[in-house]
């Protein structure tokens, strides 16, 4: 039986529930107010002009800023993930309308007759969204949606324009919200976005936990404005940006319907492309985007310049051959990405929906405004944006005290030789996960820890450390659990911060071995994992098996992740999403190697047992057990050449692909193009029933 020491207990009722619950825990003295009172309505109504009810408006729009910040003249509200939408309600005429003045009567049915039944003389501006299992928003499901059984459709109220005669637009921001707060019924589906008088640097990373796109800040004392306005600004988690489909490519080698689409955004009336997305749809989105492209296939690039879909960039010297399919330009999606280069492309650009409520000739580029151009700077602090980190560690000197994450940490022995043949000290290792901190933690947060020490070096002795009752400082989460094979009680290390993960390193512990699970879900495992772990075989061997294994996958329709061991093979990951047994995973990686066996059995192997293998490349489904553990992505190995676990692109799995390739020296740089291509792993997960459902079709 496991127990956590340190447990949590939060509830998925609703997003603002959540944020309302992380607020109060992060924000200890920040005021917070869900809900301006409700003043009677006449009163706020004596401010306002009487006007005729109007079925046309143009929503006020939110001006992109470059940070969060704080400030007692503006609220903060969740930035919501869905389809903006205006209800026209008087008397028995009721319409719901997206920003452009599409009807989306029809469309969200639900929602509509919702409204219909609320009886009410208003008009409201609000946004639509699918709410998910996890009570979080879901673009993807909002895209599909067709019926209730395509997910919960709820329509999220920020703003009333217009009630019973009267104009409210001139009216501040907390006065309409007080009149909206007092004439709109409870009802399940039709919901009032609160907003909260917080902190805007926190409540963003209150979002960014909980996977949102972004929060919205507005200032209290605005008018509604039927613009762009800088009273209301948008503050994203993540990059995020609707471009317009001007064509799609195909691999020369690829089963896809598609292998990506190109995309571009206007200026001057002209298109202007920036970038070629390559992830974030499955095969059956695939089918659905291209039954889109078939009316719009054009032989004329769209592009102000045509762009060469087959040129090689710094970490893609020999991208596989594509060729491409030009459209005209009316279909638009959304995309996340992590920057901009300095020609304008987009970098690891990610597929996250179709819209259909805007126009194409409108999309525009989206610029982050500097935030102190807009919000007085004597009533802000500002959020410090950290362009990349540099060392912690002084080379030069033995031992150095650090305080991290208001922890102080001894650091020793920094200048012992870890790998001899190439100089690379105790200090250089700490500075490498000092660095690359903001990429593995995600990997090792709330997970125990089996800590493998090499306190010596590589050449040293190395052993695992994994009870830490009585040896660990005071701060340090630890796991307590009672063992059936031996009956012994032990501690483990739980990865939670940087801090901890420098104290792991500081006790040598050169490679990170998280649980594939976490203490929350300590008998679920967040992925399943397959091992090729060669024996005599050339590594050309280990590269053939990997991609047997993702064209069984593929057929399975099921995404697969590949990265390095940073040792001698290749790990291949399936998202779980914690939903099934450990004893599941084990079996729906048996299957698959054993799949990849029939198909390769001159040189693999499926016996547990070494001698029984006879020399042969190891298809190991057994790592999918409680507690057994792998070396984590971005962890460095205690190998010669300190070289590293690094996820790839699967295109990057080839003949001439080297174990050596990466290295605690380089991973960084690669990263800082890249971006971490191994997130989806820690995603919602497949579904194993349909998976196999699939395969035996």
């Amino acid at each position: 039986m496991a127990v956590s020491k340190k447990s949590k207990n939060t509830s998925n009722s609703s997003i603002e529930k959540e944020a309302s619950s992380l607020i109060d825990k992060q924000l200890s003295a920040a005021p917070k107010s869900s809900r301006t009172s409700s003043a009677p309505v006449q009163e706020l109504l004596k401010n306002s002009e009487k006007k005729n009810f109007y079925t046309t408006v143009d929503p006020m729009l939110a001006t992109l800023v470059d940070q969060p910040f704080d400030s007692d003249e503006w609220v903060f509200e969740v930035k919501w993930d869905g389809y903006r939408a205006v209800a026209f309600m008087n008397k028995k005429q009721v319409d719901l309308k997206s920003r452009n003045d599409k009807s989306f009567n029809e469309k969200f049915y639900p929602i509509y007759e919702e409204l219909v039944n609320l009886r009410l003389n208003s008009i409201l501006d609000g946004e639509v969204v699918v709410i998910g299992k996890n009570g979080h928003a879901n673009f993807g499901a909002l895209q599909n949606w067709r019926s209730e059984a395509d997910g919960d459709l709820v329509y999220y109220v920020f703003d009333i324009l217009w009630y019973n005669g009267y104009d409210l637009r001139n009216l501040t921001l907390v006065e309409r919200k007080g009149i909206l707060n007092y004439v709109l019924p409870k009802n399940n589906s039709i919901l009032i976005s609160d907003h909260f008088e917080t902190s805007g640097i926190q409540f963003l990373e209150v979002a960014r936990k909980m996977g949102l796109e972004g929060i919205m800040a507005k200032k209290k004392d605005s008018v509604y404005h039927t613009k762009r306005s800088s009273d209301w600004l948008k503050i994203k988690a993540n990059k995020r940006q609707e471009v317009v489909i001007g064509g799609f490519t195909r691999n020369d080698d690829t089963s896809k319907t598609f292998s990506s689409i190109l995309v571009g955004v206007y200026e001057n009336g002209k298109l202007n492309y920036i970038g070629k997305v390559g992830t974030g749809f499955n095969d059956k989105k695939q089918k659905e985007m291209m039954a889109q492209f078939k009316p719009l296939i054009s032989s004329k690039p769209p592009f102000s310049s045509e762009p060469d879909v087959n040129k090689p960039s710094r970490f893609r010297p020999n991208p596989p051959h594509a060729t491409v399919t030009w459209l005209k330009p009316e279909l638009i999606c959304e995309v996340s990405f992590t920057e901009l280069t300095s020609d304008g492309i987009m970098r690891h650009p990610s597929f996250q929906g179709m819209r259909e409520d805007k126009n194409a000739k409108k999309v525009v580029l989206e610029h982050e405004a500097p935030v102190e151009n807009i919000v007085d700077e004597r009533q802000i602090r500002s959020k410090h944006i950290d362009g990349g980190r540099k060392t912690l560690i002084n080379p030069k000197e033995k031992s150095q005290v650090k305080k991290i994450n208001g922890h102080e940490l001894k650091f020793t022995n920094l200048q012992k030789v870890f790998w001899p043949d190439q100089g690379i000290t105790k200090g250089d290792l700490i500075n490498y996960y000092y660095q690359v901190a903001p990429y593995i933690l995600p990997y090792l947060k709330n997970r125990p820890q089996s800590m493998n020490r090499f306190p010596d070096g590589i050449n040293g002795e190395g052993f695992y450390f994994k009870d830490v009752t009585g040896k660990a400082p005071d701060w340090v989460d630890t796991y307590e659990y009672d063992s059936d094979s031996d009956d012994k009680i032990r501690n483990y290390l739980i990865g939670k911060d940087e801090a901890t993960l420098l104290y792991m390193a500081n006790l040598g512990c050169i490679e990170m071995n998280p649980w594939s699970s976490t203490v929350e879900k300590p008998d679920n495992p967040t992925f399943c994992i397959i091992d090729l772990d060669p024996d005599k075989n050339p590594f050309e061997e280990v590269i053939e098996a990997a991609l047997v294994t993702k064209k069984i996958l593929d057929k399975m329709g099921v995404e697969s992740y590949c990265k390095t061991s940073g040792s001698t093979g290749l790990h291949i990951y399936i998202p779980l999403g914690n939903k099934y047994s450990y004893e599941h995973s084990k079996e729906f990686a048996r299957i698959i190697v054993t799949l990849v066996h029939a198909q390769l059995p001159e040189f693999t192997s499926i016996e547990r047992a070494t001698k029984d293998r006879k020399g042969k490349l190891y298809l190991d489904f057994l790592q999918n057990r409680p507690h057994a553990t792998i070396a984590s992505v971005y962890s460095v190995r205690p190998k010669p050449g300190a070289t590293v676990s690094m996820p790839l692109h699967w295109h990057e799995v080839k003949p001439g692909l080297q174990i050596s390739d990466f290295h605690i020296f380089n991973v960084l740089e690669r990263l800082k193009a890249e971006g971490d291509i191994f997130k989806p792993v820690l995603g919602r997960g497949i579904n194993l029933k349909k998976a196999l459902d699939n395969y035996s079709i």
